[in-house]
């Protein structure tokens, strides 16, 4: 399997079992930009190109348009992703100092600044996009059959896109914030369509953070969501659900996204 390999291990229960388990692979992943290396993540190493994308978007690098070639070159002890930018990207980029070291469970190592790290986050318009409970919870269990990689080798997170029909696009990785990412990078080289956010993961407020950048409007989470995070979803603009399962679920802000049963018939 892609992002996975089979490791020899020894099963101890009733009796000791020699075999092998699948695991995820984490791999040393550099991005790069215009020549100088940006951030070094510990990585599932897939769908890199759409990680470039992804990551420059939401860390504030650059938009898609502004992103000339993405190259993906392996080296001996990790992959180099080499991404070129136009002039106006590049500008901003000498603008700000950061060398990020990024261990998967931290999306905000390597911010040498305060400012930096709560940094200011574009507010989501309200569209005339809404979910009825029903389509929360379908969101919700629908996410399962879109985590491969966590089938095999239950070690990863995913961050998948719902749309009116259906989840529409998933991506996973070892890292939350990866592969939050790697959905971003996705979406933003494809049409604009209203939906929701949903992820295996915690929210905080990184998670918000690229959230508000990508331009959604609801945020879907299996786990709960830190009181910080609660506080910029709601200046952000976004609806916060959290503790979602597909029978219930918790509503944390801006809640007219979502309609009742009987609105929804109208």
């Amino acid at each position: 399997m892609k992002g996975a390999r089979a490791t020899p291990r020894l099963a101890f229960g009733a009796r000791i079992e020699a075999g092998e388990r699948v695991l995820p692979e984490e791999t040393a992943v550099a991005l790069s930009f215009n020549g100088t290396t940006q951030a070094v993540m510990m990585a599932t190493p897939d769908d890199l190109v759409d990680f470039a994308y992804g990551f420059a978007l939401t860390e504030g690098i650059a938009r898609p348009d502004e992103v000339e070639t993405v190259d993906v070159v392996a080296t001996p002890r990790g992959i180099d992703v080499q991404v070129w930018v136009a002039p106006t990207a590049a500008a901003r980029l000498s603008a700000r100092r950061r060398t990020m070291a990024g261990p998967v469970g931290c999306g905000l190592c390597g911010i040498d600044s305060i400012d930096q790290a709560l940094r200011e986050v574009p507010l989501v318009p309200h569209s005339g996009f809404r979910m009825s409970p029903a389509d929360v919870m379908a969101a919700v269990a629908a996410l399962p059959g879109e985590q491969r990689l966590h089938d095999a080798t239950r070690a990863v997170h995913c961050a998948a896109f719902w749309g009116p029909l259906g989840i529409r696009a998933a991506r996973e990785d070892v890292g939350r914030h990866n592969a939050l990412d790697k959905l971003a990078g996705h979406l933003a080289r494809g049409p604009v369509e209203d939906g929701a956010v949903v992820l295996t993961s915690r929210v905080s407020i990184d998670m918000v953070q690229k959230v508000a950048t990508m331009g959604v409007g609801i945020l879907i989470a299996v786990s709960a969501p830190t009181a910080d995070a609660v506080a910029l979803a709601e200046h952000a603009g976004i609806t916060l659900i959290a503790l979602a399962r597909a029978d219930r679920f918790e509503v944390f802000t801006h809640s007219d996204r979502l309609m009742t049963e009987s609105q929804h018939v109208r």
